[in-house]
């Protein structure tokens, strides 16, 4: 395939802040103090490892300390977004100047999923006379609905990682370790624009498949035996997510059958997948398929998750999940089946919610046999 060189769609960050005063407006809160990066790259642009913006009902405040005085500038002003900005602050400044912002009585939201047992503490002691509550995840439910700039970024992250791995498809028929074709695919990604993986690559092969997280290791790829191969990169912060198991010559019946099996699986999940459709209904697709040949138990994991600035994120795609797909949402479709002292399969798409249904992002073919 030939990697598109068209400039991505614009990000439409200015907005966001907004939208989220909005919500707050709705939850009780006076503000929300938003710590997790990811949150606040998704609210200001910024990209930066170290920043906190408290967002209340009519304004915002962005800290960040000196590494980033003139590059939080930049990316603030290009994004468009109206803030406090106070750059070059220590710690303990930037501190001072987000309590000064809150009036005694105040109500702060923290983003309880993303803060540690220590730093509630030390918020408590630091905001004397505010009242600290758990604000929930109302930053990633905003993050659900992807914009055009943000899809374009996934679905570019997708064929850079489609491209990559079909261009080493050879290489396993001579044979090499499970961590050298890792470190092949995570080259040839980068080479192709990725800013880095989504995770480390999972390369499992042969017996090794019967783990859905095995991390690469010496043991030789060898033929006739199934390799499942799940990765991903990152493209200006959006991550990409792909599955395929395939063989070098024939695995044999068992293995074709296992593979048939899950390869049915994942199209009923995928053909589940629209708008307004709840996510258990996708996983039950999916999981039905799987339980009517008999390997119910074998099937060990959700039928998949959100991806967007991170590689696991709002809406959770299994039995559990009380969400309904949105317009727009990123989704991930990957049954596998695992059989200890056998091997395994897992077959994964990344799909963006359509009004005519889900879209796959990642387009490798799914042949099992190379």
């Amino acid at each position: 395939m030939t990697l598109s060189t068209a400039p991505l769609a614009a990000l439409d960050v200015a907005p966001r802040i907004g939208r989220l005063q909005a919500r707050i407006s709705d939850t009780g809160i006076d503000a929300l103090l938003v710590t997790k990066l990811a949150n606040v790259r998704y609210l200001t642009g910024f990209t930066g490892s170290a920043a906190v913006l408290l967002v209340t009902a009519s304004g915002a405040l962005f800290v960040t300390d000196g590494r980033y005085t003139q590059r939080a500038r930049e990316e603030l002003d290009a994004a468009g977004v109206r803030a406090d900005v106070q750059i070059g602050l220590t710690g303990a400044a930037q501190r001072e100047l987000l309590v000064q912002a809150l009036t005694a009585g105040a109500c702060l939201g923290l983003e309880e999923h993303g803060v540690t047992w220590a730093q509630q503490l030390d918020y408590v002691s630091a905001f004397a006379g505010v009242e600290i509550v758990p604000a929930g995840e109302l930053v990633e439910a905003l993050r659900r609905n992807k914009d055009a700039g943000e899809i374009d970024r996934i679905r570019r992250a997708c064929a850079i990682a489609d491209d990559a791995f079909q261009s080493l498809l050879p290489m396993l028929a001579a044979r090499p370790t499970e961590r050298a074709f890792a470190l092949a695919l995570e080259f040839a990604m980068r080479e192709r624009g990725a800013s880095g993986n989504s995770f480390d690559p999972i390369i499992a092969s042969g017996p090794n498949g019967s783990k859905p997280h095995h991390m690469p290791s010496d043991r030789v790829i060898e033929r006739n035996e199934l390799v499942v191969c799940d990765f991903g990169c990152i493209v200006d912060g959006y991550c990409s997510d792909m599955t395929r198991t395939v063989s070098v010559g024939d695995p044999g019946a068992d293995a074709r059958h296992l593979f048939d099996v899950v390869m049915q699986s994942q199209a009923a999940g995928r053909a589940a997948v629209g708008v307004d459709v709840s996510c258990a209904e996708v996983d039950r697709a999916s999981r039905d398929v799987i339980a009517d040949a008999g390997w119910a138990d074998a099937f060990s994991h959700s039928t998949g998750h959100g991806v967007g600035l991170e590689i696991h994120e709002a809406p959770r795609v299994a039995s559990t999940a009380g969400d309904t797909l949105l317009l727009n949402d990123v989704v991930t479709v990957e049954p596998g089946v695992y059989l200890p002292g056998v091997g395994g399969v897992r077959i994964e798409d990344t799909l963006v919610v359509g009004a005519a249904g889900g879209e796959a992002l990642t387009l490798t073919p799914k042949d099992l046999v190379l």
